[in-house]
């Protein structure tokens, strides 16, 4: 595994761990963005992977991308605007498009300052908890820039475009307890419980049979873009397919027999 994405397996749940604490995590570093590649491609194809949480290391969730890259030019920041283009589409759009693509349910821990590229990568995520330490910004329009992997899109889709707006054309910070309000995290804890509380969400949703999950989030991901039809039709198949597995079966023999379902992702 990458030094750069830490990963830790505790039955069914991974947690993967941005480490990269003195430069407060930034996401746009080659190695990390195949990282993110990397580790979504193989929960994908192992369904005793149920959840992810992902963190970050030290004080910050995600700082975003590399502001002295930035100024110096450097990196993907460097080149004509055409070679620039190219930059994020073969470099940090990596991500969204990883994530999006993995059927895995992910549950963000946000354990600080969840900045620019940061806070669009804690939207990425199905379900957010944040630490009382967290903030989020989303702050590109401050260095005279626009999200350019995608922010605009997964803000708009997890708080709605007035509040989306607010965010993105002001750069201005939001507290965990204005988030909370908000809608754009499901739980806010003391620092001191975080990973718990993060690790707990996810065993509940890990609990579950795995190919149900992954049918759910990938219809919950197709209601944002599709039409009701759309939805209906990819409703039906999936369900045709639910009553087929073995899964299915044993969690109804469980619900009958008054206990706990054991399940394979059959």
């Amino acid at each position: 595994m990458s030094d750069v994405l830490l990963v830790e397996r505790a039955d069914h749940v991974e947690t993967w761990t941005i480490n990269l604490p003195d430069q407060r995590n930034p996401i746009s570093g080659a190695d990390l963005i195949e990282a993110f590649e990397d580790n979504a491609r193989r929960v994908q194809q192992d369904l005793d992977v149920r959840c992810v949480v992902l963190t970050g290391a030290g004080k910050a969730f995600s700082a975003g991308g590399n502001v002295n890259d930035m100024r110096e030019k450097a990196g993907m920041f460097s080149g004509s605007p055409w070679e620039m283009r190219n930059g994020y589409r073969d470099g940090i759009q990596r991500i969204p498009l990883a994530l999006s693509e993995c059927e895995v349910p992910m549950v963000a821990a946000v354990n600080g300052p969840a900045v620019g590229a940061g806070c669009d990568l804690a939207m990425m995520c199905d379900l957010r908890v944040a630490s009382t330490n967290a903030w989020f910004a989303e702050s590109f329009v401050q260095l005279g820039i626009i999200p350019g992997d995608g922010g605009a899109w997964f803000l708009t889709q997890a708080i709605g475009p007035q509040r989306a707006a607010e965010m993105a054309l002001t750069g201005d910070r939001v507290t965990a307890a204005k988030a909370l309000e908000w809608g754009m995290v499901a739980h806010v804890v003391e620092p001191e419980q975080l990973l718990d509380e993060a690790r707990a969400l996810a065993a509940r949703i890990a609990k579950n049979p795995p190919h149900a999950t992954r049918m759910a989030k990938r219809l919950l991901k197709e209601s944002r873009t599709n039409d009701l039809r759309h939805v209906l039709e990819l409703s039906a198949t999936m369900q045709a397919l639910s009553h087929h597995t073995a899964d299915h079966a044993e969690a109804m023999n469980a619900v009958l027999d008054k206990r706990p379902g054991h399940f394979e992702g059959r």
